[in-house]
């Protein structure tokens, strides 16, 4: 591998920065600094330094492209190196500033979710990581989770041969008033029993129509081989089941039959029960 060599000149720079401007000038030290160090790495990765003549030699520099980029020091102008040939490169800093980008949008968009405003959302980035951002820059983060949620809930599915269905409710705004709504919810289990969540819907309530859809749903994504599903014994999920599952065995969810057994029994028998 190719070993960077002590650079007296980058050094001098840096000093003269730091010397002249402080801690005022730590952008552009951070600037000059990365600079350097992807053009070390380029080296590295093409096995050989610039203009040098090497049989390791995995492929050619090919000049720059500039990038700005955000950091907690302020927006840094970068020059990324580029490379030709049989190789393949990218900065590993900035790969890390990439990952460090989405989280930071990710919790942007969840703020913005949760209902929080974008007058809080800016306060509370301001305060942890020095970053202003703008009502626009919020709508895109949110525009990037849903376009994020929505390739999750349409990705393909394979032979899952266990189901597990249920459905929770939760109050959703419904053209401009908040309503109780069922959350249908699909789990399925491989056969390495490897468990995920397979799709998700908001539905009016639990009718038989609504259990029909998102089943539906589910198979036409490619969800097939379902030979066993575990669910309560809601009569329209029911009849769901027997409609999109011809064949497939069925249980009642031990849970909700619990539950549903607890109802019946007196809260004082209950204590009693527990005291025992």
């Amino acid at each position: 591998m190719t070993q960077p060599k002590f650079d007296s000149d980058l050094y001098e720079q840096v000093m003269q920065l730091l010397i002249q401007e402080g801690s005022e000038g730590a952008a552009e030290v951070l600037r000059v600094l990365l600079n350097e160090a992807m053009k070390i790495e380029r080296s590295q990765a093409l096995s050989a330094q610039p203009y040098e003549r090497s049989p390791d030699r995995k492929g050619h520099a090919n000049g720059f492209k500039p990038k700005t980029v955000e950091s907690r020091l302020g927006s840094l102008r970068l020059d990324i190196p580029q490379v030709r040939g049989d190789v393949e490169y990218y900065p590993s800093a900035l790969e890390k500033g990439v990952r460090s980008e989405r989280a930071l949008v990710v919790s942007i968009a969840e703020m913005y979710v949760q209902g929080i405003s974008t007058r809080k959302v800016t306060q509370v980035l301001e305060k942890l990581c020095g970053t202003q951002i703008t009502s626009t820059q919020v709508s895109r983060a949110a525009k990037a989770l849903d376009d994020e949620l929505e390739a999750w809930r349409n990705r393909p599915l394979g032979k899952t041969p266990y189901l597990m269905l249920d459905a929770r409710y939760e109050k959703v705004r419904v053209d401009g008033a908040v309503r109780s709504c069922a959350v249908l919810v699909a789990t399925g289990v491989r056969e390495d029993g490897t468990r995920s969540v397979l799709g998700v819907s908001v539905s009016m309530s639990e009718a038989e129509i609504h259990w029909r859809e998102f089943l539906g749903s589910l198979k036409e994504r490619g969800l097939h081989g379902v030979t066993f599903i575990t669910s309560d014994d809601h009569e329209g999920l029911q009849k769901a089941i027997q409609s999109a599952f011809q064949g497939a065995a069925w249980q009642r969810c031990q849970t909700h039959l619990q539950r549903n057994a607890f109802a019946y029994i007196p809260k004082t028998d209950m204590k009693s029960q527990v005291a025992s």
